[in-house]
C-alpha cells in the first residue's frame, strides 16, 4: 500500500516559526527530504529512526535535480512511508511546490499541503516592516528575481504602480539591474528600499536606503544572501537599529 507525502513549510529560518500541525508531522516522518535553509533543530522533531535525506538548493550548485527529488519522493511512499518534504518558507511560494504535486498526481501518490510563513512576511516582520498599509500600498506583490540568463522576464509596467510593495525573492545577485529597471519604468530614484539578509535569524542583517543607492549601500556591508528585497514607501518603516555595520 502507498504512503503519504506532506509538503511541510518550515518557515523563513527561525524554527520557532514551523507551524503546530507541521511540527506534529514531522514527528510522524518516517523520510525527510529538507532543503538548504531548513533550520537544523527541525530535523530533530522526526522520530530518531527517520531517515533524513539533504535535497538542498545553491544558485547555480543543486544537490538533488529537481526529477530525483520527485522520484525519492515517490519511490519511498510507494514503499508505504511517511515521507516529509520540508521546504523552507512556504512550499507553494517559489520553493517548486507545482512541480512537486505535479509529480506526486501523475504517480497517483497522495499528499498533503502544510503551509508555512513565507520569507515576505517573516523578513518584513523581523524587520518591523509592514507589508500593506492603507495610506501607503494597496497591494503586495512577490517576485521571483532570479532567471538563468541574468535577468527576470517581468511586467515592469505592472511593477512600477504606485502605491504596492514590491518582495524580490532571490534578488541579491541582480539588484542594481532591478534597480535601474523599476527606475527606468517610472519609480522615483529616492523610492525606498530595504535589503533584509537571514531574516528571523540570530545573524540577521539589514541594509535600507533607496531605488538609487541600495545596490551601493548593500555591496558595502557585503550582504551576500539569502536575502530579500522589499521595494515601496513602506521600506522606510524599516527598524534599523543595530541592523548595519
Amino acid at each position: 500500500m502507498a504512503g503519504r507525502v506532506f509538503l511541510v513549510g518550515a518557515g523563513p529560518g527561525d524554527p520557532e516559526l514551523i507551524t503546530l500541525k507541521g511540527m506534529r508531522i514531522l514527528g510522524q516522518a518516517e523520510v525527510v527530504l529538507y532543503d538548504r535553509l531548513v533550520a537544523t533543530e527541525l530535523l530533530d522533531l522526526a522520530p530518531a529512526g527517520a531517515q533524513r535525506i539533504f535535497v538542498g538548493k545553491r544558485r547555480n550548485q543543486h544537490a538533488l535535480r529537481q526529477e530525483e527529488i520527485g522520484r525519492l519522493m515517490i519511490e519511498h511512499a510507494r514503499q508505504g512511508r511517511i515521507v516529509v518534504r520540508l521546504k523552507g518558507g512556504d512550499p507553494l511560494v517559489f520553493g517548486r511546490g507545482g512541480e512537486e504535486i505535479e509529480a506526486l498526481r501523475r504517480a497517483g501518490i497522495p499528499f498533503e499541503i502544510v503551509p508555512g510563513i513565507t520569507a515576505a512576511t517573516g523578513c518584513a516582520a523581523a524587520a518591523a516592516i509592514p507589508l500593506t498599509h492603507r495610506d501607503l500600498s494597496r497591494t503586495l506583490v512577490l517576485v521571483t528575481g532570479h532567471s538563468r540568463d541574468g535577468e527576470p522576464d517581468l511586467d515592469w509596467e505592472m511593477l512600477c504602480r504606485p502605491r504596492q510593495t514590491l518582495v524580490f525573492y532571490m534578488g541579491h545577485k541582480v539588484l542594481a539591474r532591478l534597480c535601474a529597471r523599476l527606475i527606468e519604468g517610472g519609480l522615483p530614484p529616492h523610492h525606498p528600499v530595504a535589503m533584509v539578509e537571514n531574516g528571523t535569524l540570530p545573524q540577521q542583517r539589514m541594509v535600507h536606503g533607496t531605488l538609487a543607492d541600495i545596490a551601493e549601500r548593500a555591496a558595502a556591508s557585503g550582504l551576500e544572501g539569502p536575502a530579500i528585497v522589499i521595494v515601496g514607501e513602506v521600506a522606510a518603516f524599516a527598524d534599523t537599529r543595530e541592523s548595519e555595520d
